[in-house]
């Protein structure tokens, strides 16, 4: 099991980061991928991989929401960490445009993003995307790259099934499921019966949407175990069988891991 998505190295986890990581390793999760955010982030997030070599791996990217007027400086900064042979990271992430709390930002948050897409093509890595009230100009953006051979996850996905096609329709992503699927009311069971198993990702987003039986409390890795069991039930096979499948698609999109 491998959880795609979780941001451990913040401050919410920086009284038992280490506990956390062994529950990790004791329910089974082989591998956490970790997105950045911002510059700030970036050297808490490094730290924390240098001391679990080989199981926490690292992303390098602006998270939608962080976007600012300096924007290209922070982008600047952040590629010259990108640049250097040898790089830690094993995507472009977190990335993407997030319209839900705040329009300010719009179109610096669109041209940050094109920005980061041109970076997975320049450093062959796939892209981790945020997506937030803004499927139509994620899927413009996106567009003019179609044939480009991207690779990526379209995290936190809750869409509609007609948008979990829109962004499947870009053959190398798959769709990043964490514990919204377990949710008493999510709609997200409906929608998984239309996608392909081969095109799915777990993830959790510590310390956020943490699943039942968990909900409402912090998220951590362990609890993705969850939603391993949850697309086991949907898809009438065992967690292990989910796991087989899912780490096979891990490893298509994130080949630095191969």
């Amino acid at each position: 099991m491998i959880d795609t998505h979780s941001h451990i190295y913040v401050p919410e986890f920086s009284e038992d980061v280490d506990d956390v990581v062994a529950r990790a390793r004791q329910a089974g999760i082989e591998r956490i991928f970790m997105p950045n955010i911002n510059m700030q982030s970036v050297e808490p997030m490094l730290d924390l991989c240098r001391r679990y070599p080989g199981y926490l791996y690292p992303m390098m990217g602006l998270h939608p929401e962080d976007v600012r007027d300096d924007w290209a400086q922070v982008l600047s900064e952040m590629e010259v960490l990108l640049q250097q042979p040898g790089h830690p990271f094993v995507a472009v992430g977190e990335v993407g445009l997030d319209f839900y709390w705040d329009k300010t930002y719009c179109e610096e948050q669109k041209m940050a993003f094109d920005a980061q897409i041109q970076w997975a093509m320049r450093y062959n890595l796939p892209l981790m995307i945020h997506c937030r009230d803004a499927h139509e100009d994620v899927l413009a953006l996106l567009e003019p790259y179609r044939d480009a051979g991207l690779k990526g996850v379209f995290h936190c996905f809750g869409g509609t099934p007609e948008q979990a096609r829109e962004l499947l329709s870009h053959e190398g992503f798959a769709l990043g499921i964490g514990g919204i699927l377990t949710f008493k009311k999510s709609p997200l069971p409906a929608v998984l019966e239309e996608v392909s198993l081969d095109r799915i990702v777990v993830e959790t987003d510590a310390p956020y949407l943490a699943p039942v039986p968990y909900r409402g409390k912090r998220n951590e890795s362990a609890y993705c175990v969850e939603v391993f069991k949850k697309l086991a039930e949907l898809y009438q096979v065992t967690p292990q069988e989910v796991s087989i499948q899912t780490n096979t698609n891990v490893r298509r999109i994130f080949g630095m891991l191969k």
